[in-house]
């Protein structure tokens, strides 16, 4: 029986389609259940449905406040009978509701190395505080914004001649490597 994720995303998702592919390509036993988005014109709806995958959007403007918005997504999860929960450029904090029903099971992807440069602006945060090496790190979500306990972490240089678009591109690069290499050790290691 496969591991079935949800991959939560906002925008673009890269990262949803590194997964996806990784997944495929290594023969992971994970199988992506559902893309939950809370951006009803998010690039990664199309790339989602590309591949089969359901997808749930939610606009939390919909709903009286975050709990309520959050059960739906929970009754979708139960519904696809989803093991874990990882979140891909979801730009929302996750509330009691869903931290509750998958106690450390969510996992998230974040372009610094914490607990340096939490929150939206990790890359042009490292980048502007001139330090010479940033990252990736993936941790489980808490309560706080990129303070839960950290899972994995890899460096990424910042070279004189960057640009925050060139560490941008470099730190997308090894995202798209290392959160499928993330995945399969927590699987290998059932934690997922």
């Amino acid at each position: 029986m496969p591991t079935k994720i949800a991959v939560f995303a906002s925008g673009n998702g890269t990262n949803f389609v590194a997964l996806k592919q990784a997944i495929v390509k290594r023969q992971l036993a994970v199988e992506i259940a559902l893309l939950v988005c809370d951006q009803a014109q998010a690039p990664v709806i199309a790339k989602a449905q590309a591949v089969n995958v359901p997808v749930l959007v939610v606009n939390f403007h919909d709903y009286a406040n975050k709990a309520a918005a959050e059960a739906i997504i929970l009754t979708a999860l139960q519904r696809q009978q989803v093991d874990a929960l990882l979140l891909a450029g979801y730009m929302r904090i996750i509330g009691s509701t869903l931290l509750t029903a998958y106690p450390h099971k969510i996992i998230n992807i974040h372009p610094a190395l914490l607990p340096h440069f939490p929150g939206r602006h990790g890359i042009e945060d490292a980048f502007n505080a001139r330090v010479n090496e940033t990252g990736v790190t993936i941790h489980y979500v808490d309560a706080g914004i990129d303070t839960g306990q950290i899972i994995a972490q890899r460096t990424v240089p910042i070279i004189p001649t960057d640009t925050v678009d060139t560490l941008a591109t470099r730190i997308h690069q090894c995202e798209h490597q290392f959160y499928p290499d993330v995945l399969q050790t927590l699987i290998n290691e059932g934690a997922i």
